[in-house]
């Protein structure tokens, strides 16, 4: 990295963001209470406000959200006349899944390899670590020449919609000129990278009821209906042969335009097993940045240990449908709901409940904040080039604030390269990723004010 008094900055505060990524991690964050305290969500938020207090934030607010949980709010007033520049992270987390496949403890920062180790790291907490270097370090060189809000979310990885909804009953609180979403990431380490678009999404539970309970397979088996062999039917009409997805109605054949994926590099990236084939069809982008993508995250059925004979008289599962830029998600949840009814055999009796929701974001790649932000990525990254690429992943609240304030510029980076396995046992971040966003940031701030 170049030389500057900003970078010099950050490269000096590293030890202490380790620090306070560490005890930010430490709360078991996930913003779902039967499966974890609220106190440990209420806890992290509790310490989201106390750094942006510390910092000199103004009007710092937990924002109790429609869906039950906290979000944080915080507004740092720069110049006379300055822009505003609304920053967003998430202080919650996903669950850790199988705490047995981790190498160290979830919820304990441990260094290993060079990078740093625990759930929520780059997903989104680094993210909060990320705005706090950079607001530091531009601090501690002339000033901070814009206004900032800072908004840390503590619902985004349930996907219940309570900032988003929220936002939409107080529009006057997150108006900004340029919105920077820290929950993205780089194509890889050490490439620069905005993402231009998410994928929206939806959730839906499917219940299918066959007996009035479960039956002898010995004694009524053959002619009983299956419930989970109807719903092993079901979620197998959603794939084609090749895997693609198969939602009646809903267009899989979109192509993507701008950085491809390379397929080898794809393997890697997703620790594809030797001689398993990948799925679906086209180029890999199309396939995780243009195209619907379903995915079966969940399903109520007997474990195989303890399990009896038994023909099982009902069964559940939980559907992830990720829905391509273009595509309205409430229409598609409706397509999705329709194709579960109709492909549901022997007249089992089927019953679906959306439990989730976010629509699809594109970015306007124009704007002068994104010259802006290539000209910092030019100096935080030396002799690399600023890329667009897609994200499979969704982000609801991005098309929620391209409705509130449709004149505001929305660039997203962020944390989460491949090697940060977000969402899976051993997420991880990149120090060197963390300490090169920040500058990249602060600088952007500082040429866009600018601009």
């Amino acid at each position: 990295m170049s030389s500057n008094p900003v970078a010099e900055t950050i490269a000096s505060l590293m030890p202490r963001a380790k620090a306070e990524l560490t005890e930010l991690v430490a709360f078991k964050s996930v913003a779902d209470f039967d499966q974890f305290p609220r106190s440990e969500s209420e806890g992290a938020a509790g310490w989201v406000a106390d750094a942006l207090r510390a910092e000199g934030f103004q009007d710092v607010a937990l924002l109790d959200t429609p869906d039950g949980t906290q979000s944080v709010y915080g507004y740092l007033p720069g110049p006379a006349g300055a822009k505003t520049v609304l920053l967003y992270a998430h202080y919650d987390v996903q669950p850790p899944l199988d705490e047995a496949a981790w190498t160290t403890p979830p919820f304990e920062l441990t260094e290993r390899d060079g990078r740093w180790y625990g759930r929520g790291a780059a997903d989104c907490k680094g993210g909060v670590i990320m705005h706090l270097l950079a607001l530091r370090a531009l601090k501690a060189n002339g000033g901070v020449p814009v206004n900032v809000k800072v908004i840390a979310e503590g619902s985004e990885e349930m996907g219940t919609g309570g900032l988003e909804r929220y936002a939409e009953q107080h529009p006057e609180l997150l108006t900004a000129d340029t919105i920077v979403i820290g929950d993205a990431g780089n194509f890889r380490v050490g490439l620069p990278t905005v993402t231009t678009t998410l994928r929206g999404m939806t959730l839906v539970r499917v219940q299918v009821d066959t007996l009035a309970g479960n039956l002898h397979s010995g004694q009524f088996g053959g002619a009983a209906p299956d419930a989970l062999a109807a719903l092993v039917r079901v979620l197998d009409s959603l794939r084609a042969e090749d895997g693609s997805t198969t939602v009646d109605g809903l267009a899989a054949t979109e192509r993507w335009d701008g950085l491809e994926y390379d397929e080898e590099q794809f393997r890697s990236d997703a620790k594809v097993l030797d001689g398993v084939e990948l799925i679906g069809d086209g180029s890999v982008a199309d396939r995780i940045w243009s195209r619907p993508a379903v995915t079966v995250i969940g399903i109520d059925c007997p474990p195989v240990v303890g399990a009896t004979p038994s023909v099982q008289a009902s069964a559940r599962a939980l559907i992830s449908l990720r829905v391509p830029p273009g595509v309205d998600a409430a229409e598609a949840t409706k397509l999705l709901q329709a194709h579960i009814e109709s492909h549901t055999p022997w007249g089992a009796q089927v019953r679906t409940e959306q439990v989730g929701q976010g629509q699809a974001f594109r970015a306007d790649t124009t704007s002068p904040a994104y010259q802006a932000m290539a000209d910092a990525m030019a100096v935080a990254y030396p002799g690399e080039t600023m890329q667009y690429a897609g994200q499979g992943g969704s982000i609801p609240l991005c098309n929620t604030l391209a409705g509130l304030y449709p004149e505001a510029e929305i660039l997203l980076i962020g944390l989460s390269e491949p090697e940060a396995q977000i969402h899976a046992a051993n997420e991880s971040v990149s120090p060197e990723e963390l300490e090169r966003l920040s500058v990249a940031e602060a600088l952007f701030l500082r040429n866009y004010a600018a601009s």
